[in-house]
């Protein structure tokens, strides 16, 4: 390397080290960034290796660099001409996977401001999680205020009147055909905040989510041949599926979607004989990879976390609804899960056809949607966004990213409208005894847009 392009590594290291110290200090929520803003190279400017993943990346040192083109649509290709994958997570950052290793961070953020051709320091490992680096990454042919996104909006003109009120149940029950509302009088007296972390957590907004890929030829085909009606409830009178649970006023609705998969999943692949219920609260105070009762995804909870650091069972950790310093027992056994990824191979890529085939083959899958107001008082039917109960005007509480476990599907017989299955984590008091239905085959807010699976890794702990 000469020395010019030397200097010019550090000096680019050096900046987004100084955003990486400012952010850390200022930051208050994640990151927006698009598929676009990632896309193509990337330096990633390593530190020291041979480490184990209680690696600690609040400072590092650049030993070394790689150069890796991320080119469309999920193909990686660094200096060395070696082909992988990679994938960009929600909004949030992306992960690549080449050369034998795997490279996560965040992309950049400060305050409400974020810096997409930047990351956040990240970590990097080899593909049998055995030796760990920290890592920053910068995209070339970018500049700290190329892209600068302003995330947040002011929550109190987006927060809609009648959540949970009588006015807003009326409404619905005028206006819905396909589904009935009810009022909730345990939700009385809840505040803005805690509906919005109920739905996801304000750092679980997708400003901008993919579209339900298109059908091809094939996937018609595979959609087709398969059964009207599946539910992993009800496989020859087996249910494959763990108890609903109750998030309570905590956005963790992506651990528990997550946990759930992993549990149902452990489940089908025993036969029933291991029925492991794991710990939300592990990730909701452990986890590098989220934040907490603000929200986060499953691709890095029940995909990532499960795999780099395992899953652990809730006597180990139970549930306290509430952000906290890690407090899981050290010694408790951790169950791993592998093979994750997007529904149909990437972000983008997912569509009906896909999840129904990931579906019915490997067991119940974790998917995030858009959460309107209305949906609060969902009870029965197969629900649709009603724009009806916005008052005369657009004006959704928040749009969040609720994550949840869709577990089957079906078909209502009178009106021919196909709908998705899907476990809550609101209580069996909520809904169809903690279950919903929302139409299938539209992308219903966004439910069919970027559905994870995982796989787990069977365990004989007792």
């Amino acid at each position: 390397m000469t020395c010019a392009k030397m200097g010019l590594l550090i000096q680019t290291v050096n900046v987004v080290l100084m955003c990486f110290f400012l952010s850390s200090v200022n930051a208050d929520t994640p990151a927006n960034c698009t598929y676009e803003d990632i896309k193509g190279t990337w330096v990633l400017n390593m530190g020291p290796s041979n480490n184990d993943k209680t690696i600690n990346c609040t400072s590092i040192t650049i030993v070394s660099a790689v150069t890796v083109e991320l080119t469309y649509p999920d193909v990686a290709i660094d200096e060395y001409g070696n082909q992988g994958f990679w994938t960009i997570i929600y909004n949030q950052g992306f992960e690549v996977v080449v050369g034998g290793r795997k490279y996560f961070a965040f992309s950049q953020y400060a305050g409400k401001k974020s810096f997409c051709g930047q990351t956040m320091t990240g970590t990097s490992h080899d593909l049998l999680g055995r030796d760990w680096a920290c890592y920053v990454g910068a995209k070339k042919h970018s500049s700290m205020s190329e892209k600068i996104y302003n995330q947040h909006d002011d929550l109190s003109l987006r927060f809609g009147h009648g959540i949970n009120s009588v006015e807003m149940v009326r409404s619905i029950n005028r206006a819905s055909t396909s589904w009935k509302a009810v009022k909730y009088d345990q939700w009385d007296g809840m505040s803005h905040e805690d509906f919005v972390r109920m739905a996801g957590g304000k750092m679980s907004r997708i400003a901008s989510r993919p579209k339900a890929a298109p059908l091809t030829k094939e996937q018609k085909a595979i959609r087709d041949s398969l059964p009207e009606d599946f539910d992993w409830r009800n496989v020859d009178g087996t249910n494959f599926v763990s108890p609903v649970r109750n998030q309570g006023s905590c956005g963790s609705c992506y651990s528990f979607a997550s946990m759930a998969m992993n549990e149902a999943r452990i489940k089908i692949m025993s036969n029933n004989t291991q029925a492991p219920v794991f710990s939300p609260q592990d990730i909701v105070e452990c986890s590098p990879y989220s934040q907490g009762c603000n929200g986060g995804f499953p691709y890095l909870i029940g995909g990532k976390y499960a795999e780099d650091y395992g899953l652990v069972e809730e006597k180990w950790n139970p549930y306290k609804g509430k952000d906290g310093s890690c407090s899981t027992n050290p010694k408790a056994p951790r169950h791993y899960s592998t093979q994750y990824k997007y529904v149909g191979g990437y972000y983008g890529a997912c569509n009906e056809a896909a999840m129904m085939e990931a579906l019915y083959n490997n067991g119940p899958i974790a998917v995030g949607f858009e959460v309107y107001k209305d949906f609060m008082s969902y009870k029965s039917g197969i629900y649709h966004h009603n724009f009806a109960t916005n008052f005369g005007k657009f004006s959704p509480f928040e749009l969040t990213n609720h994550a949840v476990l869709v577990v089957g599907w079906g078909k209502d017989k009178s009106s021919g409208q196909k709908y998705w299955i899907v476990k809550n984590s609101w209580g069996e008091g909520w809904g169809l005894k903690g279950y919903f239905w929302i139409s299938r085959g539209n992308d219903e807010c966004g439910i069919e847009s970027m559905a994870v699976e995982a796989f787990p890794m069977m365990t004989f702990n007792k």
